[in-house]
């Protein structure tokens, strides 16, 4: 939990732009101008180093998670847009949600990239999850630490209420809420939810903690198929596996090592389905 609290120190600009005040005094005038050019020179060197920051600012990622600005990729994408992940205990077809649009198109541009083709489920945790996405695991030596590495910018967070920790749920991996207040996803690496099955009272408790608020079908979602309700409103959720559930049991079924990777590797392949 610690790692996946793996939980980015998000970095934002704010600018306040002043205008200076007109005095009629003329001993004042000259030092107006050298003031307000001054003022322009400063903004615009400003505003510089920030397209530079948002475009690639270096990341420092403990626990699976990025330090840094998203960058402003727009891909084409089509509506319902549908990736495979593929692993030794089968293959999973995962859904890519609309309404996380900045999650999914970002997942879309790497997986063109072929960017996680190699990379491990370098940690697992059965009732729990599957992670992977650390560009730093392939190739890895047994016994190497991961859940460090990523593309060198963060997502903001786009929460939607209607998606849920159900058992199958995509989500994005991040960075400790008092490193990372505002809740920004990792660029790369992500989660899928195995879970458990949680009764109502259960889910009621939670929602204390989370301010959830869940409709009656949510509810019924966690006591027949499961999930990790404690992690909602947290982690950003962008899509679900809608087919190959029983590959997830079979990945967090896997022995572990240390830092919860799996004792053998398990090597991904991401693809787009285009239908």
């Amino acid at each position: 939990m610690k790692k996946l609290f793996i939980s980015v120190l998000a970095v934002a600009f704010v600018f306040f732009i002043m205008e200076g005040c007109n005095n009629t005094a003329t001993e004042h005038k000259t030092e107006d101008k050298t003031v307000k050019k001054e003022q322009a020179k400063a903004g615009e060197k400003t505003e510089k180093l920030n397209k530079k920051e948002q475009a690639a600012a270096p990341e420092t990622v403990p626990a699976g998670e990025t330090k840094a600005t998203a960058a402003d990729q727009q891909p084409v994408v089509k509506k319902g847009q549908k990736i495979k992940i593929s692993t030794e205990y089968g293959d999973m077809i995962v859904l890519l949600y609309d309404d996380t649009p900045k999650h999914r198109d970002n997942f879309i541009k790497l997986t063109k990239e072929g960017y996680y083709n190699g990379t491990l489920f370098h940690r697992v945790i059965k009732d729990f999850m599957i992670q992977g996405g650390d560009p730093d695991s392939k190739n890895a030596k047994p016994g190497q630490r991961l859940g460090m590495g990523g593309p060198g910018y963060t997502i903001p967070a786009e929460f939607n209420p209607e998606h849920i920790h159900k058992k199958g749920a995509l989500a994005a991996a991040r960075k400790g809420d008092q490193m990372n207040p505002e809740k920004r996803s990792s660029g790369s690496q992500f989660y899928i939810v195995e879970g458990k099955k949680y009764s109502a009272p259960e889910l009621n408790n939670m929602a204390k903690r989370t301010h959830a608020i869940y409709t009656p079908e949510q509810i019924n979602t966690y006591q027949t198929i499961g999930g990790t309700p404690f992690l909602d409103t947290q982690y950003t959720v962008f899509g679900e596996v809608v087919e190959g559930l029983d590959v997830i049991d079979k990945i967090a079924s896997v022995k572990t090592g240390a830092g919860n990777r799996p004792v053998k590797d398990i090597k991904m392949t991401v693809t787009l389905i285009n239908e």
